[in-house]
């Protein structure tokens, strides 16, 4: 057993293995078996005979690939391989300590070299060679050649730095320019990372990863310094992939730093698509380098120093930024056409989002950047881009799809009663709506709505307010009400365009998306809502009588409570105080209650006269 007293983290042997390696529970128990040559006992004889042989299988090809690596080291010393060795050292401008630590090896050019030294020479099985991914069986099938020939060699190794496959670069015109092994028993190319074995470490004391395209992209940041560093093996990036690095890191954070050519964007967006459910559900917090001029990290290196590089990563861009800018550079928003099929690739971005802040915060990002610093069009951008992911949340909804839904289109999908249902693990998920609003909130909705959506009520609004000497009573409707007093307060001119007023409440309220969240949807009208103000002047006295009475019934409660605890024998006069306080409150109640029917009924003829 093991406990640490700093941490509080313990455990068994098993426990402490999985968590100094960052290794599955089977992975250990494996290793172990392998290492102290212990039987796997499990629920069957054919079930161990089948560990035992794999166990087996697997030693025999590490033990294989392992005398390949140290045959292609020595051969980059010898004379055929001085290519290979100058090639790295003047092209690449890799110096010798960086190739010993990654054992950089070069295979030479013959049909059965490495077959010859395997085979004829160490005598290992033929067959366990080829599983080994080292050489291939001729059309003839009588016999070999070397899978690899005149490349530069890469060894691939598992997290335990064991060689499980090796990265070939041609050193000549013939294609491709990299190879890689095939899937054996030991290389999954969707489930293996070059250099994690190096870079776990350094990921987990940094607290966080980045992923390159490259072999020499990832050599070229190791050299620098830059240890925290990984490359992808030439497939799209795979959420197993990305799971592995998170075991390394608490903030889950990964930077993806591919070529910034056309090939490189293209890689990243297939990576994003591939992990983008970890990301949108914060399993991953995915940021995106590209390097300027289209470099990759190697090139950048041989011209900038390593801690540009990481200024770089510092100011690399989320995932979701990336992919708007990377939409709105390759676009002349002048042009219609191109401005629609901006607008659309961004929009299916947004329906992706469910975080109701996070979706507040991209409309508005995406509504400046397509509107090009032109304020007096923002807001108008910003509703049409809420209109249309509305429109794909509606068509969910008619298909029955249960999916998270952010609460601000939550709100403007169903006012009322919102359900959307669906048998997920036999059970039935039902997803409800809001609360309704208290009486009070709705009226002070309604007159906010009012002040906003019609100008030429505004002063109306404030005289009321100030005859009555009311204040909004709830903490997010003070905010809003501020936010107007400071706009107006602060603007040149009279503000009488409410998309103008709008747009400038919503850049005041940046720094507070927490709040502004819970107003937002005051600055979009439904049918309701904009029947209402219609009948703005009725609907203001109608509010303010409501607010008025809501607030006079609430003191009278506090004046009964104080009434009832005061004792009569000590405190009689503070009692006789209470006392008429209670019935004057009464006594305007009744006078309000009055008021207010008369109001509801000058409200109904007017309705009417629609």
């Amino acid at each position: 057993m093991y406990y640490c007293f700093g941490c509080g983290a313990g455990g068994n042997v098993l426990k402490f293995l999985m968590e100094v390696g960052k290794s599955s529970f089977s992975d250990v128990v494996l290793d172990l078996a392998r290492r102290y040559q212990i039987q796997i006992k499990t629920e069957s004889p054919e079930n161990r005979q089948e560990f035992q042989r794999q166990i087996s299988l697997r030693e025999q090809l590490y033990e294989i690939l392992a005398m390949a690596n140290s045959f292609y080291q020595h051969a980059l010393r010898q004379s055929q391989g001085k290519i290979a060795l100058e090639y790295l050292k003047s092209s690449r401008q890799i110096t010798e300590e960086t190739i010993q630590k990654f054992q950089l090896g070069y295979a030479p050019n013959g049909w059965e070299t490495i077959y010859g030294y395997l085979v004829e020479q160490k005598g290992f099985p033929v067959e366990l060679v080829e599983k080994a991914g080292l050489i291939l069986p001729r059309k003839s099938g009588n016999s070999y050649y070397d899978r690899f020939r005149d490349r530069l060699m890469i060894p691939i190794n598992d997290v335990q730095g064991r060689v499980i496959g090796f990265g070939g670069r041609t050193l000549s015109d013939e294609q491709p320019k990299y190879l890689n092994s095939p899937e054996t028993e030991l290389f999954d190319k969707g489930k293996t990372l070059f250099c994690l074995d190096k870079a776990k470490t350094a990921i987990s004391k940094q607290d966080k990863a980045v992923v390159v395209e490259g072999y020499f992209d990832a050599i070229a940041l190791h050299a620098a310094g830059i240890n925290n560093v990984v490359a992808s093996l030439g497939t799209a990036l795979s959420s197993i992939q990305i799971k592995q690095l998170l075991r390394y890191t608490e903030s889950k954070q990964i930077i993806l730093n591919f070529d910034a050519d056309r090939a490189g964007i293209q890689a990243t967006e297939r990576a994003i698509g591939e992990i983008e459910n970890l990301a949108y559900s914060g399993d991953v917090q995915l940021r995106i380098l590209n390097i300027p001029d289209g470099k990759d990290a190697d090139e950048y290196l041989q011209n900038y120093s390593a801690e540009k590089y990481r200024e770089l990563l510092e100011n690399s861009a989320l995932w979701i930024d990336w992919q708007i800018q990377n939409i709105i550079i390759n676009k002349n928003l002048m042009q219609g056409d191109e401005y629609a099929q901006a607008t659309q690739e961004i929009v299916k971005i947004l329906t992706k989002i469910n975080n109701n802040n996070t979706l507040i915060n991209y409309l508005q990002y995406c509504a400046e950047k397509l509107s090009q610093g032109d304020h007096t069009r923002n807001y108008l951008i910003y509703k049409s881009l809420f209109d249309q992911v509305l429109a794909y949340w509606k068509k969910l909804i008619a298909e029955d799809e249960f999916l998270p839904i952010p609460l601000l289109i939550a709100e403007r999908l169903k006012p009322s009663v919102l359900r959307i249902k669906k048998k997920i693990n036999n059970s039935e998920q039902v997803l409800s709506p809001p609360t309704k609003s208290s009486l009070l909130e709705e009226a002070e909705y309604l007159l906010l709505r009012i002040y906003l959506h019609c100008p030429k009520y505004r002063q109306d609004v404030k005289d009321a307010m100030e005859a009555r000497d009311l204040q909004f009573s709830l903490s997010h409707n003070r905010f809003l009400w501020k936010q107007i007093i400071y706009v107006e307060n602060m603007s040149e001119y009279q503000i009488t365009d409410s998309d103008d007023l709008i747009s400038k409440l919503q850049d005041n309220c940046l720094d507070a998306p927490d709040k502004l969240s819970e107003v937002e949807h005051l600055f979009h009208l439904d049918e309701k809502a904009e029947r209402n103000l219609l009948r703005a002047p009725l609907e203001i006295r109608s509010t303010i009588a409501a607010i008025e009475l809501i607030m006079c019934k609430k003191r009278r409660s506090a004046v009964l409570s104080m009434w009832q605890n005061t004792d009569l024998s000590t405190d009689s006069e503070l009692a006789k105080k209470y006392q008429e306080k209670f019935y004057s409150e009464s006594e305007w109640i009744q006078e309000l209650e009055g008021k207010s029917a008369d109001i509801l009924k000058a409200n109904s003829k007017c309705f009417n006269s629609f």
